[in-house]
């Protein structure tokens, strides 16, 4: 099936979980951008899908669709390292390509050694981008993201550099209508949360003095179908959920309104405590007794069921103010039969 438009208020993950192997983008990147989907999102995970090296394989191996990080950190690298990362990949896209960054996960990233991000340092780092992609010469520079003696691209660009922005709290919500030009929301919020989400972005642009229009916000709505192994859809949906729970429960919990007992429940359960990453390494029994854990309306602010199905829970979030929804957690190719009706049914 080949889409008769770009589905620009469609996007996908490329090597949604944890891929087999790295290559699998070159297809799913392909399959897509055949698909008419309008925007193929990246995430990073260090062991094997380091964002810098897919984007470049996403962009070599595709011609027309969008891609945007969703999310890279900018603690992580030198700004003239992502700058440099940034333009190549602009470049080697023909200007496809939007930088997205995000807080990250702190638990992660203490362990790593890595100090936490603050709202400061991103708005901070965001304003170094523009200026470097403008083709300004920063010199010594003392700002929440650090202090650099000189940052320096390339005196003839003169660029508007899109970005994005992973937000979850008000303080980035709001952030990201101010400075930003994406803004790429959580899995499983409620309608309520999404809601509130997208007024927050909206508003925040609007008192910048900037189009709320111009200010895309993501919708990242878990899409999949029953067409999926029965296990896959377990993985797909109760262990991408138990992992978020495990990493910053507290956190969803507060932003949908959610019980917070059944949230310790689930984090005191003596298997939970045995498995980190459940929606990597759980195994069926493990996710299955995840699933008798949380509640059934904890799992249904997602897209499943029939193709049909999915489409209305798609159409759904667009409604409720979001302009565009991210499938999240399903390969192209197990998304066609979703986009095939998508389109049909339009």
């Amino acid at each position: 099936m080949t889409a008769t438009r770009v589905l620009d208020e469609l996007g996908c993950y490329l090597l949604a979980g944890q891929p087999r192997s790295a290559r699998d983008i070159l297809d799913e990147v392909a399959d897509a951008e055949r698909l008419g989907i309008g925007t193929a999102f990246l995430s990073e995970r260090y062991n094997k899908k380091e964002i810098a090296a897919l984007s470049g394989a996403a962009a070599a191996a595709s011609a027309g669709i969008q891609l945007c990080t969703a999310a890279t950190n900018h603690n992580t690298r030198h700004p003239m390292v992502t700058a440099g990362m940034t333009r190549t990949l602009r470049d080697l896209s023909g200007g496809r390509f939007t930088l997205g960054i995000g807080r990250g996960i702190p638990l992660l990233q203490g362990a790593y050694g890595i100090p936490p991000i603050t709202t400061a340092q991103m708005a901070d780092f965001a304003q170094l981008m523009r200026r470097l992609f403008r083709g300004e010469t920063i010199v010594g520079h003392d700002g929440p993201s650090g202090n650099y003696p000189v940052l320096y691209l390339d005196s003839t660009l003169d660029e508007y550099l899109p970005l994005g922005l992973v937000a979850f709290g008000p303080n980035t919500l709001k952030l990201g209508g101010k400075m930003f030009d994406e803004v790429v929301l959580h899995t499983y919020f409620t309608d309520e949360a999404t809601t509130t989400c997208v007024e927050l972005v909206k508003s925040a642009a609007e008192e910048a003095g900037r189009d709320p229009d111009a200010v895309k916000v993501w919708s990242c709505l878990a899409t999949v179908g029953d067409h999926v192994s029965e296990v896959d859809r377990l993985r797909k949906t109760v262990g991408r959920l138990g992992t978020y729970l495990q990493g910053y429960g507290q956190l969803l919990v507060d932003t949908n309104g959610w019980d917070p007992a059944v949230l310790q429940r689930f984090l005191s359960d003596p298997m939970m405590g045995t498995v980190a990453g459940l929606d990597v390494v759980g195994t069926t029994d493990q996710l299955e007794h995840a699933a008798s854990l949380l509640p059934d309306e904890w799992l249904s602010y997602a897209a499943t069921g029939t193709p049909a199905q999915c489409v209305a829970g798609i159409r759904h979030q667009l409604d409720l103010g979001c302009d565009g929804v991210i499938m999240h957690g399903s390969t192209p190719s197990e998304l066609e039969p979703i986009v095939t009706e998508y389109v049909a049914s339009a």
